[in-house]
């Protein structure tokens, strides 16, 4: 029969044995050393001056002063004394919060096995849709010697693979594919009404950004807005590109950078003799005013042309004004130079060209 146990080495009380009260105390004081073994510290190799009854050190690799030649073993003092023992491996021992395992050759940190669990919590719980929750200033994912990818696994196309962004939990924006294989960023500003800022067709690549897009500020003209009001602002255009419009008054263009033309046909009536002995050939006739469709910033440059004809023969004919405003042109005519014989009709084609700002 052995004289102690095979795990803890605690001496056995012998047959016959005289004072088994000391065999006795001795295994209940090494039980009470190694059960719940708890160290003051770890890789220790300098004695405490004041060692306190009952305190464990494990030693080093090379301790010294009374611990000199007892290397990677539990120093114990007990009863004024120093006990050694060499720990078995599989041992566990705590110091404070740190708990290490005894390999047979050194203390080391326990390894967890983290193969299907239920859930993790770094710092934070996790719970039933969040598996995994991280409480830090950052979290770093880092390549294993080469590249690094972060993969985010969807079912089905109608399914959602992305990554939201939230505020106070309540999201504010969001990047991935959701409910079909586009890629797609959105935005919000209180978490309920969402906003599509860019889509990336799966099949073509393709990208659309719904909501239109700027740069350094500035709209970025596209198919959908070079047409419709211009605008400004100081000079800097705010608006469509090109704006065309009609009315009563005839049509008009108007450009971002300024420029404005305004044109239409009047019926100037007929030519036929009024006699006011003013020109050559005084044929002119009747005076009218045309309203611009469109004002401008200042008076246009006016330029007009006259079509008629008589029975197949051309005339000469030559439009004339008086005043121009911003507004109007005024006291317009259409005057025909050299043959007096009979009136026929003449059309006044006007165009006037200026800026709207």
């Amino acid at each position: 029969m052995p004289d102690s146990s095979a795990r803890l080495d605690l001496p056995f009380i012998m047959p016959s044995q005289a004072q088994k009260h000391v065999t006795h105390n001795e295994a209940i004081e090494r039980l009470d050393l190694l059960v719940q073994l708890t160290v003051a510290a770890f890789d220790a190799t300098s004695p405490p001056t004041e060692p306190a009854e009952g305190q464990v050190w494990a030693l080093g690799a090379a301790p010294g002063g009374v611990w000199a030649g007892h290397a990677e073993t539990l120093a114990a003092f007990v009863q004024g004394g120093w006990v050694f023992i060499s720990p078995r491996p599989g041992w566990r021992a705590v110091a404070g919060a740190e708990l290490r395992i005894w390999s047979g050759s050194a203390w080391v940190a326990p390894t967890v096995e983290l193969q299907n669990v239920a859930g993790v919590g770094i710092n934070a719980s996790s719970d039933a849709t969040n598996r995994l929750a991280v409480a830090a200033a950052a979290t770093l994912l880092s390549h294993d010697g080469a590249g690094h990818q972060l993969k985010i696994n969807k079912a089905t196309p109608g399914d959602t693979a992305s990554l939201l962004f939230q505020t106070g939990f309540s999201g504010r924006a969001e990047m991935g594919t959701a409910g079909d294989d586009d890629f797609a960023i959105k935005v919000s500003a209180d978490g309920a009404d969402w906003h599509d800022a860019l889509i990336v067709d799966a099949a073509s690549g393709a990208v659309d950004m719904p909501n239109g897009a700027k740069v350094a500020g500035s709209e970025v003209y596209r198919r959908d807005n070079t047409l419709g009001t211009v605008s400004q602002s100081g000079g800097i255009p705010t608006g469509a590109i090109i704006q065309r419009g009609s009315n009563a008054n005839g049509e008009f263009v108007r450009y971002a950078d300024g420029t404005q033309i305004c044109w239409t046909t009047i019926d100037a009536g007929n030519s036929a003799a009024t006699g006011d002995g003013t020109f050559s050939s005084p044929y002119r006739s009747a005076n009218f005013t045309w309203n611009f469709p469109a004002s401008f910033v200042g008076a246009p440059v006016v330029a007009g042309a006259v079509s008629g004809d008589d029975n197949g023969i051309i005339r000469t004919h030559v439009f004339s004004l008086r005043f121009v405003t911003s507004t109007q042109i005024s006291q317009a005519r259409v005057v025909r130079i050299g043959s007096n014989d009979s009136s026929f009709p003449v059309i006044a084609h006007i165009v006037a060209h200026g800026r709207w700002f």
